[in-house]
């Protein structure tokens, strides 16, 4: 029986850059997969449907609200942002990790759901470069800019209810602390322990099986 995989949650404020962060952790081989979010936020230029998100209308979201099918939703800037529930439970089913890029309220509804998963929180240099990077955009008002600048600073206050703090001060190296991160994961005590434990009852009835026989 495989082990099952390992979920984790990546997010951090508007502008941060976990979209980019997480494309260089994806270059080359890994061994996760990226859980692609749902959304009802307008696509913007150089997007595709189904590889940077589903980009879905509000009533259809509404409807998989209702029907069970989210692991996690939140209602951001005027639009909603979530994770199909069905991919993710599959896949790690199937023993491989899944990595979710999502927005800090999101996250905080996985971990009441899924208090195992590991928790990374993308942080800014400081909020003045965050703001220079979401000007540097383009694609929001300046009223927008400030709205997220006020959330950013709400959501800070909660990396607190995370593991990990990356500071995206350079994309590679904040991309290879994730990577790092997330291997030292994997031989945590608390993750490994039972399957031992398993190994050791097989290994000690086999003894007692043999030495009978003898």
């Amino acid at each position: 029986m495989k082990d099952r995989g390992l979920l984790i949650v990546f997010s951090g404020p508007s502008g941060v850059g976990k979209g980019t962060v997480r494309a260089k952790i994806f270059e080359g081989e890994n061994d996760f997969s990226y859980s692609v979010s749902m959304t009802t936020r307008k696509q913007r230029e150089g997007e595709t449907d189904g590889k940077d998100y589903f980009f879905r209308t509000r009533d259809e979201f509404e409807e998989k609200i209702r029907s069970g099918l989210m692991l996690e939703y939140a209602e951001y800037v005027g639009n909603y942002y979530g994770t199909p529930l069905e991919y993710v439970n599959a896949t790690l089913d199937d023993g491989k990790d899944v990595f979710l890029e999502i927005e800090v309220q999101g996250a905080l509804q996985v971990k009441e759901k899924v208090p195992d998963a590991v928790f990374i929180f993308l942080a800014p240099p400081d909020l003045r470069e965050l703001r220079e990077r979401l000007v540097g955009r383009g694609t929001d008002t300046p009223e927008a800019i400030e709205g997220r600048l006020i959330k950013a600073r709400e959501e800070i206050r909660l990396m607190k209810d995370y593991n990990y703090v990356v500071v995206n001060d350079q994309v590679e190296r904040a991309a290879s602390m994730v990577k790092q991160i997330i291997a030292a994961e994997h031989t945590r005590v608390e993750r490994v322990i039972e399957k031992y434990a398993d190994i050791l009852e097989e290994n000690e009835v086999n003894y007692y099986d043999v030495k009978t026989i003898n």
